[in-house]
This record gives structure tokens, C-alpha cells and sequence, in this order.
């Protein structure tokens, strides 16, 4: 349970002038699990959050580790704004990119990884824009797993982000905060006051971002230290807020 205070309703939030939210997925709208394909996504998820797209015309974004193509996967075809693999592609709710498409790894890079996940028993999520080696199934492979990346990372000229049982290797300077400045730039975004809500280390640098912009974040879970200012307990707890 976090023992930051809940954040104000949305009615009071609207109340107080044009909001823009940003929502992180796994962790934040639906509960953790074990493997990424392995989530339960409520049938009702991907209606609710168009629904709430047009409550707020049109700013609310999907902003998640997740590639765009992975999100669809579970929501179906995205008629709002999203930005995927931690803010390296990010897309209007016209589907139109904004910003450069980032490449992904390199074929032999990627190799390297695929093998490394398979001799040391990690589960490979391949995207579009890097890769991912997950361990929730056996956490004392966090020691290792993080050596061998910030070698790939430094020989690929890559970052490595952290979450929950979870390193991925990235493009340079991708990150959700950057994500959300791109889309504060443009309508409808621009002048409204931005609120971040996402419960992993990745989603701290959205929060910060959106404080820095006159908005701020919102903690999904116990996880601390966090920049927030506000928190709920679970995803059931940000369905509540949300409406959805």
C-alpha cells in the first residue's frame, strides 16, 4: 500500500484547467505476470480508454516499455495516442510517428542476446526498437543478466533500462520522459498540465517530466523512492480513479 495520498478526482482535475494524462500499461492498467504474454487484459480495457481519450479530447496517451505492435496485440488497433519501447516510437492518435523511427538491434547483437538468454535460463522478449531478458521466474538472475548487458551496452553503444525482473537494451536517450515532453509539443497536449501514472523505475523519468512541465505523478504501488506526488495501490485502484 503507498502511503502517498490519492491523487484528486478527475472531475477536480478538469475543474482546475486542460489535463493530459499518460499511462504506463503493465503494473499500471493491468496486474504484473510472470511472462509478457502471459497478462490478463480485461475485454473491456481497450473501449474504456477510447472512451476516456474522447472525456479528455484526446489527451490521454499509452506510454510503455512495451513495443506499439505488442500493445496491440492485447488492445487491438490503438485509435490514440501511444508511445512504445520507453518513448523510442511514439505515434498521434492519427497513427502519424512523431519523431524519427529508431532502428532496432543489430541482427548480430541480438544474436549474442538471444544465445545469453538461452544458455542462462532468461525469457527473451524481441522488439522492434531493442530486447528484453526477463527473470521473474528465477530473480537471482538479476546479478548476471546485468553484467552481460552493460557490456552489450557499451559495446553497442545502448542504455539499459531497469524494471520489475526486467533489462532491456534501447536506443540512446529513449525514455518515457522524453516520450512525453514530444507529445506536450503538439495538440492536444500542449498547454494542458501533464499527470504521469506508471509503478516501475522507467516510469520515474515520465513523472519527473510531467513535474517539470507544472503537472505530476502518480505511484502505482509501494515502490520507493519515487518522485510522485500522489499514489494507488494497484491497477484495480487506477481503473477506480479512471473511470474505466
Amino acid at each position: 500500500m503507498t502511503s502517498l495520498p490519492p491523487p484528486p478526482s478527475l472531475p477536480d482535475l478538469e475543474a482546475e484547467g486542460p489535463v493530459a494524462l499518460f499511462l504506463d500499461f503493465d503494473g499500471t492498467l493491468v496486474d504484473l505476470a510472470p511472462t509478457p504474454d502471459g497478462i490478463e487484459v480485461p475485454e473491456h480495457l481497450a473501449r474504456s480508454l477510447h472512451r476516456l481519450a474522447e472525456q479528455f479530447d484526446g489527451r490521454v496517451a499509452l506510454v510503455s516499455g512495451r513495443a506499439i505492435v505488442d500493445l496491440e496485440k492485447h488492445l487491438g488497433a490503438i485509435g490514440m495516442a501511444c508511445a512504445g519501447s520507453h518513448g523510442s516510437d511514439c505515434r498521434g492518435a492519427d497513427g502519424v510517428n512523431i519523431g524519427e523511427i529508431p532502428d532496432g538491434l543489430p541482427p548480430k547483437l541480438l544474436s549474442e542476446v538471444a544465445e545469453f538468454a538461452e544458455k542462462n535460463g532468461f525469457a527473451l522478449e524481441d522488439k522492434p526498437h531493442g530486447a528484453a531478458l526477463h527473470y521473474r521466474s528465477d530473480p537471482s538472475l538479476e546479478e548476471k543478466g546485468l553484467a552481460f548487458a552493460t557490456r552489450v551496452a557499451e559495446d553497442g553503444d545502448l542504455d539499459i533500462k531497469r524494471g520489475k525482473c526486467v533489462i532491456e537494451l534501447v536506443g540512446r536517450g529513449a525514455n518515457k520522459g522524453s516520450a512525453l515532453r514530444a507529445f506536450m509539443e503538439k495538440e492536444p497536449f500542449a498547454g494542458a498540465r501533464p499527470v504521469f501514472v506508471g509503478d516501475d523505475i522507467t516510469d520515474e523519468d515520465g513523472m519527473r517530466a510531467a513535474t517539470d512541465l507544472g503537472g505530476y505523478g502518480v505511484i502505482v504501488g509501494d515502490r520507493e523512492p519515487t518522485c510522485a506526488k500522489y499514489g494507488l495501490a494497484s491497477p484495480a485502484a487506477v481503473h477506480h480513479w479512471l473511470g474505466l
